[in-house]
């Protein structure tokens, strides 16, 4: 659905929790350097990205500024951009389709194929996906998260039984499942990357990561179904800038992939609570890189789009049961 500029600029003010994300978003730049503005959440990894940039001055190096506006929910990144408050954003690709399926130009540029994994205790008898009918499963997000819906089909191909039917499903942010699991209340918790490496580091076992799923289900490669989310005519009228921001970052990526060290420079910022729990951090963040120009990567898209068509229908994917073309940026030299 279109959300009006007026009307998504005062629901920015209510999910942003406060007036002064709104006047940061839409204050003019005091530099005579032309500004990208990106929309982040405070603890994610793009603010980890963007302290690399700053401290090593990627942004100058492309001739342009990077202006971050923080924000307090997913929720309201999307209706940031709705507003014209941002120019980029890192969201969820098939929230990108969906829009493309109903007219609008939002358009996609990949940034992690990191996903959850399902954590048990280290000594859980369950060891394979099979066992986890009749148990307590705690679930991160909603009925339709993605990585639940992976499972869910995986159940389905190797069982043919759903898992939805099959275990006591427990809905829950991700905080509170990893207490659930700690403390034995639930006997697995299917949960998103970060808390994941975090519950590995208390000593949990992976018992299935989400890429691991695709693979079984057939999807070659890991696809990213995290991105950059900007609109295609803003890329387009702003190819420059544009490819100088997204260059501005994968610079910044490639600090991340080979220095240990930087790690260490930007520990706080993750939140890691011990250097184990960095150390699991950095490798699932480096384990979601993207592989730049690898020609499967659109084939394995649009195969996966079709498998959540498939499970989650249009209350997930709206009305294409294909993976509506523009979806990708195209057409930006980076």
């Amino acid at each position: 659905m279109k959300i009006g500029r007026r009307s998504a600029l005062a629901m920015l003010v209510g999910a942003a929790g406060t007036v002064g994300s709104l006047s940061r978003a839409v204050a003019a730049p005091s530099s005579g350097l032309p500004a990208v503005r990106i929309g982040i959440l405070q603890f994610g990894s793009v603010a980890w990205q963007l302290d690399v940039i700053r401290r090593h001055a990627l942004e100058q190096g492309e001739g342009l500024r990077i202006d971050a506006v923080p924000l307090a929910s997913n929720q309201a990144t999307l209706v940031a951009l709705q507003a014209g408050a941002v120019d980029v954003i890192v969201s969820d690709l098939l929230w990108v389709a969906r829009q493309r399926a109903a007219g609008e130009d939002w358009c996609f540029e990949p940034y992690s194929s990191a996903l959850g994994a399902v954590e048990v205790p280290a000594q859980s008898p369950i060891a394979a996906v099979e066992q986890l009918a009749g148990r307590r499963l705690g679930i991160a997000g909603t009925s339709l998260d993605k990585s639940w819906l992976l499972l869910r089909l995986l159940s389905r191909r190797r069982m043919g039984k759903d898992l939805d039917e099959t275990v006591e499903k427990v809905f829950g942010a991700p905080p509170l499942l990893s207490q659930e699991l700690l403390a034995g209340r639930i006997d697995a918790a299917l949960t998103y990357w970060q808390f994941a490496a975090r519950l590995e580091a208390k000593g949990t076992r992976r018992l299935v990561g989400m890429s691991e799923v695709m693979r079984d289900l057939g999807i070659k490669e890991p696809v990213p179904l995290v991105g950059y989310v900007l609109s295609a005519r803003w890329a387009r009228e702003n190819a420059r800038l544009c490819a100088g921001f997204i260059r501005t970052f994968r610079r910044a990526e490639e600090i991340l992939l080979r220095s240990d060290e930087e790690w260490q420079t930007i520990a706080a910022l993750t939140g890691a609570e011990d250097a184990a729990e960095l150390v699991r951090l950095r490798d699932a963040f480096r384990d979601g890189v993207p592989r730049r120009g690898d020609p499967a990567l659109r084939p394995a898209a649009a195969e996966l789009y079709r498998l959540f068509a498939e499970i989650g229908g249009g209350a997930l994917v709206g009305p294409s049961p294909t993976l509506p073309e523009g979806t990708f940026l195209d057409g930006i030299d980076t």
